[in-house]
């Protein structure tokens, strides 16, 4: 049950993300950016990772791992602290729970390989499937980091909804085999991938270079 809870609570922080950002994005006909999408990504993160990990899921543990020091940039490149007086050893202990977790899975790794890569409720390709599904998923937010960092400023360019689709359509499947509804319904922001593809295609389109490219 508080598995359950735990898994519920994280996609609530997730669908909420997503809510912020399409709503805002669908008001400004632009994709945006805004800070709470960032600030319920990592708290959405930090309760999926204790999720997968009750779980003895490696997909989920692993996809989480890839984006939470991205999770991190973004909030301090949007300025949360100029917003928000966080303490700066609450930010470093932040930046330490993905190394706690390296730590206690190099303890005794034997064990952690067989409960999460050799569970027999989970078979190999299944695993593979998943796994990659969260590494296409996840990958998502280092395209964008990269695309970020280039321009100085927190972006959610367009090949990251690309990736957010595929990554979601695997990871539907993925959950509907393991019958992990709470994975399935958490990939419910799907149609607000498919809409931020459409924002940014009429944005695209909208720019001044692509109406100078059409008059000439």
């Amino acid at each position: 049950m508080t598995t359950t809870l735990i898994g519920i609570l994280a996609q609530v922080f997730y669908t909420a993300r997503v809510l912020v950002q399409w709503l805002r994005s669908e008001k400004t006909k632009r994709i945006e950016s805004p800070l709470l999408f960032w600030v319920f990504s990592m708290m959405g993160s930090m309760l999926l990772f204790a999720y997968g990990w009750l779980r003895h899921d490696f997909s989920i543990i692993f996809g989480e791992f890839l984006s939470f020091y991205i999770y991190l940039w973004n909030l301090r490149t949007q300025g949360l602290n100029r917003i928000i007086n966080v303490p700066s050893w609450a930010v470093g202990m932040l930046y330490l729970i993905p190394v706690a977790c390296l730590a206690y899975v190099a303890n005794d790794i034997p064990r952690f390989a067989g409960q999460f890569l050799y569970n027999d409720a989970v078979p190999l390709h299944v695993l593979v499937w998943g796994s990659v599904g969260q590494f296409v998923y996840k990958m998502r937010f280092v395209y964008q980091w990269y695309y970020s960092h280039r321009l100085g400023k927190s972006l959610l360019p367009m090949g990251f909804w690309y990736m957010a689709v595929t990554g979601s359509l695997m990871i539907i499947v993925y959950g509907i085999y393991r019958q992990d509804w709470i994975l399935v319904l958490g990939q419910v922001g799907i149609y607000a991938s498919f809409r931020n593809i459409v924002i940014g295609r009429r944005q695209q389109a909208d720019s001044p270079d692509a109406k100078n490219h059409n008059t000439q």
